[in-house]
């Protein structure tokens, strides 16, 4: 017997949306979506220096959540655009609990996927009272050998074609530090050489994501706008160590003991191993682990998804 796997609620629109001014110059925008009142939830894009979209309302059953989405400092339609200064994981945390207060909450279900596990476990290591469960996917912790993982030597042995298309940018002399030789003409004066760079820096995560090419899912990466936010923002972060200490989401895992959890995580997900989810499993056993077999990194893969609302279900009382 074969059971069927779960997709998308139908689309919905949000019922509340706003710009709120954390300071710093940045002003985040937000939407509220499902039924006023219901399940409290929050939802943490990927990045750094994604957006929300239309489909990441439809992984909670809007007569059950009342859900809080938001685009993180200087990405989507927050502002300003690409903005690096006072944009750290700590403003982040501290963002998110301006959004609680302003939602008027005690605590809320947070749901994460890739760098949104990573902000996801940052908030809750921090805030750990705030948070009634945690769903989390395609786990990263920004370590050292996450990063030169993806971004020097590892997943370019996997895609050679789209390595190479990922290194031309830069000269040879500088690609055995691939992320700060970016970073460099990322924030550079020439605008040129930064949106070349953005787009190559963007479609390299774009093209690897999934399982299996999905042009019309990495196409996004590509755009402009998207990708000068995305690529500054991510190589900002990354050549900081996301402002944490080598290790420290996984040595702190014993802050999430309390809190119900759902570890959803892609066999063959290229931007982030295994081996690190199933290390937060070990160190968080509170949580369910579901190693899904033929997926890669992406939400969208079926067996991903299908678990992901399964989980959202089971905490809202579904299941």
């Amino acid at each position: 017997m074969t059971t069927e796997l779960r997709s998308y609620y139908p689309e919905i629109e949000p019922f509340e949306t706003g710009f709120l001014d954390v300071g710093d110059g940045h002003t985040l925008y937000w939407e509220r979506f499902g039924t006023k009142g219901a399940k409290p939830a929050v939802f943490l894009h990927g990045g750094p220096g994604g957006a929300t979209g239309p489909n990441n309302r439809r992984v909670f059953d809007a007569d059950l959540y009342d859900v809080l989405m938001f685009d993180q400092r200087g990405c989507g339609k927050s502002t300003p655009h690409a903005g690096l200064e006072a944009n750290t994981t700590w403003h982040l945390v501290a963002d998110i609990e301006r959004l609680r207060e302003l939602m008027g909450v005690e605590q809320w279900l947070v749901f994460g996927g890739s760098w949104g596990s990573t902000l996801a476990l940052a908030y809750a290591e921090t805030h750990p009272t705030r948070v009634s469960e945690l769903v989390l996917r395609g786990i990263y912790t920004v370590t050292k050998p996450e990063l030169d993982w993806f971004y020097q030597f590892g997943v370019s042995e996997m895609h050679p074609d789209k390595w190479e298309r990922f290194v031309a940018p830069i000269p040879e002399d500088e690609r055995h530090e691939m992320m700060h030789a970016y970073h460099r003409r990322l924030t550079g004066s020439d605008k040129a050489v930064q949106l070349q760079c953005a787009k190559a820096w963007s479609t390299w995560e774009g093209e690897t994501v999934t399982l299996l090419p999905d042009p019309a899912y990495s196409a996004h990466f590509g755009e402009d706008d998207f990708a000068i936010a995305f690529a500054r923002l991510e190589t900002h972060y990354f050549v900081n160590g996301g402002w944490l200490e080598d290790g420290q989401l996984l040595r702190d895992a014993y802050k999430l003991k309390d809190i119900p959890g759902v570890i959803v995580h892609g066999r063959y997900d290229m931007p982030c191993p295994a081996k690190y989810a199933w290390a937060l499993h070990k160190a968080w056993p509170k949580a369910e682990f579901h190693l899904i077999e033929g997926a890669g990194h992406a939400y969208l893969e079926p067996g991903i998804l299908d678990q992901l609302i399964r989980a959202t279900d089971r905490f809202a009382g579904k299941l």
